[in-house]
């Protein structure tokens, strides 16, 4: 799979901006039992600022020739810094044999890392899908509203093998409350490889804390906090196209 690298730092008006870089990571194209293609990855901010407005631009290749360009938004709007935000594109077309990524975002205002994962438990259901299930709490002083939760899950080699999303209900969550969720992963071809997740949670006035959540299961015996570190400084990390856009 070819890769490239075009970096164009941001101006960062107002921000305290030490050099690093936007890249996308731990990618990879599959078909599932279905004949359904998944392009699959994570979104790294190696900056000191958050970004948001965050979308790829992926260009589907065949024999070389460009078949097709899309736009895909990443699942987490706020990235902030030092973390993960995971993507995945979704096609019928059985004619991809390679893909280049162009990313764009905007550096954003700072938000409270105070939306925390409490718990967490993976199983799977009668029909082998994934189930993830626990409880996020709000430790800000407002209330946070329209709360997301995104589940990233990771094969043997650490690439990420899905992608899930969901909304609590009720979508607000008063200071110092804490609710349930529940997210499910319809099996795929990957599924059998999964080894490791992650879980972050967002709302409109914050985001999720920086470490990785406490109490989740690890599958395999696998160290989370090990693995955190391999992937963001692993050599076998390949940049994708990136692009950013100037500071409002």
């Amino acid at each position: 799979m070819k890769k490239f690298l075009f970096l164009i730092l941001p101006l960062a008006i107002g921000f305290s901006n030490s050099w690093g870089e936007v890249s996308v990571i731990n990618d990879q194209q599959f078909y599932d039992e279905s004949g359904i293609l998944h392009i699959a990855g994570e979104i790294y901010n190696g900056f000191d600022i958050p970004i948001n407005q965050i979308h790829l631009e992926l260009t589907l290749f065949s024999n070389e020739i460009p078949i097709e360009t899309v736009s895909v938004n990443s699942l987490v709007n706020t990235i902030m810094p030092g973390m993960k935000g995971p993507f995945e594109f979704v096609t019928l077309k059985n004619n991809v044999q390679d893909y280049s990524i162009q990313l764009n975002y905007k550096m954003s205002e700072p938000k409270n890392q105070v939306m925390d994962i409490v718990t967490s438990e993976f199983e799977r259901d009668n029909f082998n899908n994934l189930i993830i299930s626990g409880a996020v709490a709000n430790k800000g002083e407002i209330t946070a509203n329209t709360i997301s939760v995104v589940a990233t899950l990771y094969d043997e080699k650490g690439k990420v093998a899905g992608v899930s999303r969901t909304h609590v209900s009720p979508d607000y969550l008063r200071a110092d409350e804490e609710t349930f969720f529940l997210i499910s992963v319809l099996e795929n071809s990957q599924g059998k490889n999964i080894v490791d997740y992650s879980i972050v949670a967002e709302s409109e006035e914050y985001a999720a804390v920086p470490e990785f959540p406490f109490g989740t299961v690890l599958l395999l015996a696998s160290s989370v906090s090990a693995y955190i570190g391999i992937s963001k400084y692993s050599s076998k990390v390949i940049a994708n196209l990136v692009s950013a856009s100037n500071l409002k």
